[in-house]
This record gives C-alpha cells, sequence and structure tokens, in this order.
C-alpha cells in the first residue's frame, strides 16, 4: 500500500469515528425503524451505507427502495461507523447491540451488509475481526433458524482499496456459507468509477448512487428467487 493510500485511509478512520460520535445520538438503533410495508419482516444488520447516510431522505436508501418494491416490512436499526468490531463497544448489550435488535423484531429474512468499516481497525484487530464476523452470524443463525440469512459484500467507498478489502470480504464469504446464508458478491464494486455518485461529505453515496446499489441489489435478488 502506498504511503498516500495510508494516509487517507488514516484520515478517513478518524473522520468516521467523529462523524460515528456525533451521529450516534441522532441516529440510535431503534424499535421503530422503517416500517415500509405489510409483507415479510426483513431486518437489515448493516453500517451507514445501509442506513442511508448521505440520502436526502431514508426513503431514497437501497434497502427501503428494495423492500418497498416486494412489500416487505422493513426492520432497519443500521449505525453510522458501525463494524464488526470497528466502534462495536459503542453499541454493545445494554446500549443498542444491533444483533439482538435483529433478534427481537423476529424476522424472515435477514441480510447482513457489514465490514466496510472494519477496514479501519484491521491493522491492530485483524483476528479479532474475523472472529467476530463468524460469531455475529452463528449467533444471528442460533437465534432464528427458520429465518433466511443474505450475506452481502461488505461494501466500499473509494477507486483505491486496501489489501485489507479483500480479506475481509473473503471472510465474510466464507462465516456465510458456514451457517448456510446466500452471499451476494461484487458489492465493493458497486459504485466504482462514479464520484457523482457521491454525497457532499465524499464517504457516503447520494441518492443517486444509492439507487444505483438499489437496482444492482434487485438483480441480485432476482437470482435467489426474491
Amino acid at each position: 500500500m502506498s504511503t498516500r493510500l495510508k494516509l487517507i485511509i488514516a484520515a478517513v478512520l478518524c473522520l468516521l469515528v467523529a462523524i460515528g460520535a456525533v451521529l450516534a445520538v441522532n441516529n440510535a438503533p431503534s424499535e421503530q425503524a422503517g416500517t415500509t410495508g405489510t409483507g415479510t419482516r426483513v431486518a437489515f444488520y448493516g453500517d451507514s451505507y445501509t442506513l442511508g447516510t448521505g440520502a436526502s431522505d431514508e426513503t431514497k436508501r437501497w434497502s427501503t427502495i428494495v423492500s418497498r418494491e416486494r412489500n416487505w416490512n422493513e426492520f432497519n436499526p443500521s449505525v453510522n461507523g458501525l463494524g464488526f468490531v470497528t466502534n462495536r463497544a459503542d453499541s454493545g448489550e445494554g446500549s443498542g447491540d444491533l444483533p439482538s435488535l435483529v433478534i427481537d423484531s423476529k424476522p424472515e429474512i435477514v441480510f447482513v451488509t457489514m465490514g466496510l468499516n472494519d477496514n479501519f481497525s484491521y491493522d491492530f484487530s485483524a483476528n479479532e475481526i474475523r472472529e467476530q464476523i463468524g460469531v455475529d452470524l452463528e449467533r444471528l443463525k442460533t437465534a432464528l433458524p427458520d429465518a433466511r440469512f443474505i450475506v452481502v459484500e461488505p461494501f466500499w467507498y473509494t477507486d483505491d482499496r486496501p489489501s485489507s478489502v479483500g480479506v475481509i470480504n473473503g471472510w465474510v464469504a466464507d462465516a456465510a456459507e458456514a451457517i448456510g446464508a446466500d452471499y451476494i458478491p461484487g458489492a465493493s464494486h458497486w459504485i466504482e468509477g462514479h464520484p457523482e455518485w457521491m454525497a457532499d461529505d465524499g464517504l457516503h453515496p447520494n441518492d443517486q448512487g444509492y439507487a444505483a446499489m438499489a437496482e444492482r441489489m434487485d438483480a441480485e435478488l432476482r437470482k435467489l428467487g426474491l
């Protein structure tokens, strides 16, 4: 990895942590998160890219677009800056543990779209990240044995890709296979090469970017019969 890229990653890490701290109050997990329909109950375990940060309204985020098209009853308690390990202490037991919220919502389908933010902890927490990915997916599967699990390759936000992206993506794919989940590959490339799809913060998609993500997700879900 070049020195310039390392500096960019370090700067983004600091910014994401700051953003997560500022937005945590406004975006704390809630039992009221995102109802979109009256059909299948679908829960989303994700970070800012699933929460919809950068969109003009939560109805513009990809999860709500695909849920609305299918009349899914969306439960989306996703949190800014969250990873399987990164910033996890801020969303642990007693303060909005997302797997607990997902389990308590009794979904029939569970999306897991985590991992982007763990790249910023990789250099000092790689082993912990790998372990926690498996722990989270096994915990969810054990608690929700009849639910269908859809694990998505972790999203990424720049055309430059540190080597950790591929490593973490591989760990997520392996954990998905271990619990018999459907796996959607390639999502880390979905907004690649389109700077016009980014919000003013340069970190998150805008409405156009989320629409593009929804289109790609819709195509993948149709392949899965959904």
